[in-house]
């Protein structure tokens, strides 16, 4: 059996397809115990048949050896014979002549009657066809046809020796009739053996067992006619002296034959009934060969009892209907016109036909080749293959019409919805997950746990890519605010447009995730999981749930990004001009912080009743770091410098009062106190301005075990900006770091500061 070659880079072309490793080797393990069994039962009936044909060959070789012996004997008598008798040679004269005469006669005889016989067949034949379902006389035609049939063979076998072709011609002609009637018969036995169900069913045993007996005599005399003529063939000499055995049909007439080829052409007229229920409605496959199963039984318990046993007419009728049956299902399987759900039946088929067949009488291992040839595993890729390449499909439109919708941006409205909450919310959201809906429905119709569970996989990995890709569309178009020089006036095109879709895409995520347990409503992401849990395992269900915490954690990280990055747009926009001027001598005639304070609340002001409530806080939250990280990193600006006559002390406190303002006036106390937790770290930053240069490394020190990843290139950039910086005071804290045994742990707010 040829299978189809199995391609491991198309299989595990991704690093996740890694988990199916397990699966792929259980299914091909069954793939190779399916075969090793096919090819076990096919060795097996081909010893079984090479046994039966050699033990046939000897005890052919036999029989020959006997009937040569015999026909030595018999010769050796004959010639014994003549010597023993007196006049033998007289008297064997008389007896041939007497035997030739005798021949003749019959020969006339036959002759002159046979014009009459026909005519008593042709009117059997016609009270047969008035009587179809009976044929009362079908017995009695064949043997009258097998009659002059035998009497048409020997007259023209007879004119063959003569070697007269111009009698032979007139014979033919004076023969010709009977090949009407031959035909006329012929039609009738096929008719029969195209009925025989119906027959049994309609329990007419009595036509049966004519038709059986007619075919059975057929079968006789084929069989003799092929003895005769491997006989003839290997003895001619020895058989010309006995020409009489050969008396009877000439050649081999195949009825037999006939009568198996009617069972499969019956079939093969109900396959294509079959076909039509079946391409017309994908779940009628099971009662569109209904009558299969009940051909087969009405064959086992009504036709067996009146056939001859060693026809084994059962076991042949269901041979030849499974050889049917794989045909059937492999042309539909490779018909480019059958539809997926066509072949989702045909792959959940052979179970239900296999048990079926043995409720019959008949073992898998018996029928061969599989039904389907093994392809359950090949069909069930293709078609998870199918809904992929749709789900594929689906995400690409719906990626695409977001990148317009993104760059269509100024238009009113930003291209944004608005929630039932007022939440801006992208338009593709909701299509997405109806479409993954959708696609579960699709596969899980299969009935099969297998192709749910690589769809389902396919799913996931779809949106951890469509994480990334909605980042990545922001992050570009971000990156041309950023990123513009400090020069002139920015180009600010699409750029408030660009923060909505910012709080819009923050607001799909959390609706991704947050199950509504007040209101009874489920978030995206669960509802998904409550979808496809009932169609997989329990085992891949395991190995699910660790696929829908990452997808939730990566709802979570896009979300805080989201918000990070509108902070720090605001930062690259809205304080492009402002930040430079911290610590330098510009900084301390402005009230920069106050400006920027003030431009905040503003933001989350205008903001607040678009963006989901969950995220506000942690808005204020990453901005209020954003300012932290981008006031401590401020030491780097180009021209910064604290003097101490400048009295830098009181300006930053006066920095970081306003902002302690903002934090204790914000609507959750909780979130004002954690906040003014992290900026503390402002405390050891003053000290490392203001100690004396000699308590510097000190000062770094108490700085380092409160804040393990301060890094010393930060540390540097605050020593130069002292006015009073010397090389030595930089030498002496990277000594004193040498010496400090830091212990790791949760990363802090150093991390971020350069």
């Amino acid at each position: 059996m040829d299978l189809p070659p199995v391609n491991l880079a198309e299989l595990l072309r991704h690093p996740d397809d890694l988990d199916k490793i397990t699966t792929l080797k259980a299914e091909f393990m069954r793939k190779k115990a399916a075969v090793d069994s096919q090819l076990r039962s096919g060795l097996r009936e081909q010893l079984e048949t090479t046994q039966a044909g050699m033990n046939g060959l000897s005890e052919g070789q036999k029989t020959v050896q006997q009937i040569k012996e015999e026909m030595m004997k018999i010769d050796k008598i004959c010639s014994e014979s003549q010597d023993m008798i007196t006049d033998f040679a007289t008297i064997n004269l008389v007896s041939q002549a007497h035997r030739n005469f005798g021949a003749v006669e019959t020969m006339r005889h036959n002759l002159e009657t046979f014009s009459q016989r026909l005519d008593t067949i042709d009117r059997m034949l016609n009270e047969d066809d008035e009587d179809p379902e009976n044929m009362p006389n079908l017995l009695a035609i064949h043997y009258e046809l097998t009659q002059l049939r035998n009497i048409r063979d020997d007259a023209i076998e007879q004119i063959q020796r003569g070697d007269d072709p111009g009698l032979q011609s007139t014979l033919e002609d004076y023969f010709s009739r009977l090949d009407k009637y031959i035909e006329w018969f012929d039609v009738n036995i096929t008719l029969v053996a195209m009925s025989l169900i119906n027959l049994v069913i309609a329990d007419n045993n009595s036509l049966v067992v004519r038709f059986a007996l007619i075919i059975e005599a057929e079968e006789k005399s084929d069989q003799r006619v092929l003895a005769l003529q491997e006989a003839l063939k290997d003895h001619k000499e020895m058989a010309t002296r006995f020409q009489s055995i050969t008396d009877g049909a000439k050649t081999v007439r195949g009825y037999k034959d006939k009568f198996l080829k009617a069972i499969k052409t019956f079939a093969e007229d109900q396959f294509k009934e079959s076909k039509e229920k079946f391409l017309g409605d994908p779940d009628m496959l099971d009662k569109s060969l209904k009558w299969y199963f009940n051909d087969l039984n009405a064959v086992k318990i009504g036709m067996a009892p009146l056939m001859p046993k060693k026809w084994k007419i059962f076991k042949t009728w269901a041979t030849i209907y499974h050889g049917l049956m794989h045909d059937y299902l492999i042309a539909l399987i490779d018909d480019p016109e059958t539809s997926s759900a066509h072949t989702l039946a045909i792959i959940s088929w052979p179970e239900a036909y296999y048990r079926k067949m043995t409720k019959l009488g008949m073992k898998q291992d018996e029928l061969t080749p599989h039904v389907i040839d093994n392809r359950e595993a090949e069909l069930v890729r293709d078609f998870r293959a199918l809904i992929i390449k749709f789900l594929d499909e689906w995400i690409d439109r719906i990626y695409k019409q977001e990148c317009k919708d993104f760059a269509d941006r100024n238009v009113e409205g930003g291209n944004l919805d608005q929630d039932e909450y007022g939440y801006f919310r992208t338009k593709n959201l909701v299509d997405l997950w109806r479409m993954l809906r959708e696609q579960v429905d699709a596969a899980g119709n299969s009935k099969r746990a297998d192709v749910v569970e690589g769809v389902i996989d396919a799913m996931f990995q779809r949106l951890r890519t469509r994480q990334q890709s909605c980042q990545k569309m922001l992050e570009d178009e971000a990156a041309r605010y950023e990123l513009q020089p400090l020069q002139g006036q920015p180009e600010l095109d699409g750029f408030q447009p660009l923060q909505d879709w910012l709080v819009a895409t923050a607001n799909d995520q959390i609706a991704c995730i947050d199950d509504n347990e007040d209101e009874g409503r489920m978030a995206y992401l669960s509802d998904f999981r409550r979808k496809f849990s009932p169609l997989v395992s329990p085992q891949y269900m395991d190995r699910a749930e660790t696929e829908i915490a990452a997808l939730r954690d990566g709802y979570v990280d896009l979300s805080t990004w989201c918000m990070t990055k509108f902070a720090q747009l605001v930062f690259a926009v809205d304080f492009r001009t402002v930040m430079p001027d911290f610590f330098t001598p510009r900084w301390y005639t402005t009230n920069a912080m106050a400006s920027m304070i003030a431009t905040f609340e503003e933001y989350v002001s205008d903001y607040k009743l678009v963006l989901h409530h969950s995220l506000v806080d942690i808005f204020i939250e990453i901005f209020a770091e954003e300012l932290l990280i981008r006031y401590l990193s401020s030491v780097r600006n180009k021209g910064a410098k604290f003097r101490r006559q400048d009295n830098f002390q009181d300006k930053i406190f006066d920095d970081l009062s306003t902002a302690f303002d903002f934090f204790n006036n914000l609507p959750n106390p909780d979130v004002g106190n954690a906040i003014k937790e992290t900026w503390r770290v402002s405390e050891p930053f003053l000290q490392l301005l203001t100690v004396d240069k000699e308590a510097v490394p000190d000062a770094f020190a108490e700085f380092k075990s409160q804040y393990w990843d301060l890094q010393i290139s930060w540390v540097e950039a605050v020593l130069r900006s002292r006015d009073d910086f010397e090389r030595s005071m930089l030498n002496a804290v990277k000594a004193r770091a040498a010496q400090m045994d830091v212990v790791r742990g949760p990363e802090t707010i150093m991390s971020k500061v350069k």
